[in-house]
């Protein structure tokens, strides 16, 4: 649990520039207060003591603004930036050194039993107000542009943009190397554009035939 928790702890300093010390990240981020709630959680989920542990993740809720099951798994290096609003579910599986920003929910559609929440590879970066809903995978390196809501399986190094999400691009990226959440392409905006150019080239094209 202690090495996890300096995982994360490391995580947060290595990705978030207005961090100026880990002592500030351990008293003062609300994400990371969340994450080190959910490690004394899952212990005692795991460990049958179901009771306790959520008391310890509706604790942290309160406290944090951010909600995390303590029957989810979690790898290592989890950076949940700002994190108001954040939700994971129970069944929900994040791989390791995953950022994930305010206003995301890694939910279900209401439809399944089991498993029904998402699994995250590694590497991956949720945008906010992301929501991320149902039983698939999301690849490694993946990102989520920010207010995509995203009902099927994502591939790695990919990026998806949109609501219902589409994949825009694919291409090795590792996620905590660009955290980039504006310069991802609009697909709508690039279909626009593919019409807006065939359409001045049948216009051309026209006043050949007129002529």
């Amino acid at each position: 649990m202690f090495k996890a928790l300096k995982e994360d702890l490391d995580s947060v300093i290595a990705r978030d520039p207005a961090a100026r010390s880990r002592l500030e990240v351990y008293f003062l981020y609300s994400g990371f207060k969340a994450v080190r709630a959910y490690r004394k959680a899952n212990w005692c989920f795991r460990h049958n003591l179901k009771f306790l542990a959520r008391y310890i993740s509706q604790r942290s809720r309160h406290k944090t603004g951010i909600e995390i099951h303590p029957g989810a798994t979690i790898g290592k290096g989890l950076f949940i930036d700002h994190g108001m609003g954040v939700v994971i579910g129970e069944t929900t599986v994040i791989g390791d050194n995953c950022t994930i920003y305010q206003n995301v929910t890694l939910g279900g559609t209401g439809k399944e039993h089991g498993k029904r929440h998402p699994t995250l590879g590694n590497n991956v970066m949720v945008g906010s107000g992301a929501k991320v809903l149902g039983p698939f995978n999301v690849g490694d390196n993946a990102r989520i542009a920010a207010g995509a809501v995203v009902l099927s399986e994502v591939p790695a190094n990919a990026t998806a943009v949109g609501v219902p999400a589409k994949i825009v691009k694919i291409g090795d990226v590792r996620m905590n190397e660009n955290l980039d959440q504006i310069h991802i392409c609009d697909p709508i905006a690039q279909k626009i554009n593919i019409l807006e150019n065939e359409i001045e080239n049948l216009k051309a094209e026209l006043e050949e035939l007129k002529k």
